[in-house]
């Protein structure tokens, strides 16, 4: 299975921009949970409205799927301008940005997402706009060659990265505004489920929106993704009303378990504990195990297992935990074995 395929993937999938968008808030006070960036983005965007001045440049960083670009807008619709959006891989030039930034208005928010993955060169020239509001392009090659420097209008750069550590420092120290988004809990994926049912014009009740939301993994667009799913089965398999045994139809049917766990999921796990007696084991063998790639299930697999307690990292290798026993309902394979986790 194609990871983007899988029903708990934090990315945008194919096709989903046009449904995730409608979906999203327009407002801070819509924005379900991140509580304390939005309380303090509150106070810097008034301030910054008050001295008729740009916001601080601002950096997010975080897993994907938690609300960073949605965040972004709203900051631009609650200042009252235009925002810009790219991305760090679709700026492959010096000319590229230049196209961008001489086309913001006045304190224009431009958002970058990825923004790690921006090419050196384009980095080098996005200093100097970040802080002198000028763009400094050579011209001509060789003895010919001429600097000139272009005056932009001031602007916001909001920068979206799920890698904080890739980004250089001197990029990262111009950033005034640095906010780290962490997963939701249950009840705030409650309350996003609830907003994007009302949206949907879906009738789901507090089990079955519970039911939902402890199998999102923390993530909002999972949420919002396992709601349309859900709601598909229950207007084809029952009236349109989401009640707890539709849920779980839809759930078995998706290979979703209580713990938003998907089959490869289970797979890593299963094959850590039953071909290499719960680890610890190398990840590339744990790969070629499983005939998946290894840098796959570091992304985009390997995250969620650790936060959720079912997997640990050792200097040894992988190894699973005692809570996954008991999830795959192996705990008699784990009664011969002394479970040490190394830090």
């Amino acid at each position: 299975m194609n990871y983007k395929e899988k029903i708990t993937a934090p990315e945008v999938g194919a096709g989903e921009e046009t449904a995730e968008t409608s979906l999203r808030p327009h407002a801070l006070s819509n924005y379900i949970g991140q509580k304390m960036i939005t309380d303090n983005l509150k106070i810097f965007i008034e301030a910054a409205k008050l001295r008729g001045e740009p916001l601080d440049h601002v950096l997010f960083y975080g897993p994907p799927g938690l609300g960073k670009t949605t965040l972004a807008g709203i900051i631009a619709s609650e200042l009252g301008v235009d925002i810009r959006i790219t991305s760090g891989p679709a700026i492959g030039r010096t000319g590229d940005l230049a196209a961008i930034l001489t086309n913001l208005n006045e304190n224009d928010v431009l958002f970058i997402d990825e923004i790690h993955r921006l090419n050196r060169s384009v980095e080098e020239v996005l200093y100097s706009a970040m802080e002198d509001y000028a763009l400094d392009i050579i011209i001509g090659k060789g003895p010919s060659a001429r600097s000139i420097r272009l005056d932009l209008a001031k602007f916001t750069l909001i920068g979206a990265t799920t890698r904080a550590g890739s980004l250089s420092a001197p990029l990262r120290d111009r950033f005034g505004v640095i906010s780290k988004f962490e997963l939701y809990n249950t009840d705030e994926l409650i309350k996003i489920i609830k907003r994007s049912a009302s949206i949907l014009n879906v009738s789901a009740d507090e089990d079955s929106l519970r039911n939902m939301a402890m199998r999102s993994r923390g993530t909002p667009r999972v949420a919002n993704r396992i709601l349309k799913r859900v709601r598909d089965f229950s207007q084809i398999k029952g009236d349109g009303t989401i009640t707890p045994e539709l849920a779980q139809m839809a759930f078995d049917a998706m290979g979703v378990d209580d713990l938003g766990l998907e089959s490869l999921d289970r797979d890593i796990l299963r094959v850590i504990i039953e071909r290499f007696n719960g680890g610890p084991v190398g990840i590339d063998t744990i790969a070629a195990a499983i005939g998946e790639e290894r840098i796959t299930i570091e992304d985009a697999y390997e995250p969620y297992l650790i936060q959720a307690g079912l997997l640990h990292r050792t200097q040894k290798g992988r190894m699973v935990s005692e809570m996954a026993y008991k999830h795959l309902g192996l705990i008699n394979l784990m009664e011969d074995k002394q479970i040490t986790i190394e830090d």
